[in-house]
């Protein structure tokens, strides 16, 4: 199989897990909302806060190979974004595993109680931790080995042609597409809530902005496919790919504005304090920044630093 072929299937795999992970943000994002939620324990909004935290740790770690592919390989197919895919979506296992038991364990305690509800969270966690890291050690102990030579030998891809570099550039925009459009929803639902109606008017306008950011993230991911049928009936060119190539780093720059200003606002609903919210949106816009951005241009400024 092909470099490019295996680039083209890890990106595949990384939509699969992000597709799982956009239901999940969702409901994070929307049980702050809900009429319910107001009469949850103490403990069950700590349960909560840590789930929607692991959350945006796994989108964080799942699109970070997309920007990456864009701003230091510039769409060329190689083992270093191989490596790169397989890295991230692994480190992305731990906390989606970890978020499915918490969530688990809040939709189970109000029927079944508090024991039940840790049973239930624990059994649901380590189910996902066995099948995604356990069963995946004990095999690769004994097979696969003449795989991942073959992989690691692999010619890198500077002669990437053309037409994979733009099949993999609108993969990508599909890799980053869920999130947004689960993020895009939660913004309009909630306008239309009586909670969101309590909320200070600095929040109010904190969320508005943030459904902005999520316009325009969503209008710059389907805007190349717009320009490959409008622009250049289809035809692959360098000009279709340097274009779409901008607008998936544009989304990813408003992205990341968008969830950290939504994670800033939920915040302040469930904690009751602005500061905290705050806190949360500088966290979460350090950490989607530092993984979506700063962490290429630093790999990008040492693959130009002469040896």
């Amino acid at each position: 199989m092909s470099l490019s072929r295996k680039v083209k299937i890890g990106l595949d795999e990384t939509r699969i897990l992000i597709l799982g992970v956009q239901i999940l943000l969702g409901f994070q994002f929307q049980a702050a909302f809900r009429p319910g939620f107001e009469r949850i324990p103490l403990h069950d909004r700590v349960v909560w806060l840590a789930a929607l935290a692991l959350i945006a740790v796994t989108v964080a770690l799942l699109i970070t190979p997309t920007v990456r592919h864009r701003m230091v390989e510039r769409g060329r197919d190689t083992r270093s974004i191989l490596g790169a895919i397989g890295h991230f979506a692994g480190l992305s296992l731990a906390p989606f595993a970890l978020a499915l038991g918490a969530d688990l364990f809040l939709a189970v305690e109000p029927v079944l109680g508090l024991a039940a509800a840790i049973g239930a969270g624990l059994v649901a966690g380590g189910l996902a931790l066995a099948f995604w890291y356990g069963l995946e050690a004990l095999k690769a102990r004994t097979i696969g080995d003449r795989e991942r030579a073959m992989t690691h030998s692999e010619p890198d891809g500077e002669h990437t042609p053309l037409e994979q570099k733009v099949e993999q550039m609108l993969t990508e925009a599909r890799v980053i597409l869920p999130g947004a459009q689960a993020l895009l929803g939660f913004q309009l639902v909630i306008t239309f809530t009586d909670a969101f109606e309590e909320l200070p008017f600095p929040a109010k306008l904190v969320h508005l902005a943030a459904l902005g950011f999520l316009m325009l993230t969503v209008i710059w991911l389907i805007a190349p496919a717009a320009f490959h049928r409008i622009v250049y009936a289809g035809e692959d060119t360098p000009g279709f790919l340097t274009i779409g190539s901008r607008f998936l780093l544009a989304a990813s720059v408003t992205l990341a504005l968008g969830i950290a200003a939504d994670l800033g606002v939920v915040v302040t609903k469930v904690a009751g304090s602005a500061t905290a919210g705050s806190a949360a949106a500088a966290a979460a816009l350090a950490l989607l920044v530092g993984l979506w951005h700063v962490y290429p241009l630093v790999l990008r400024g040492r693959s130009h630093t002469p040896r």
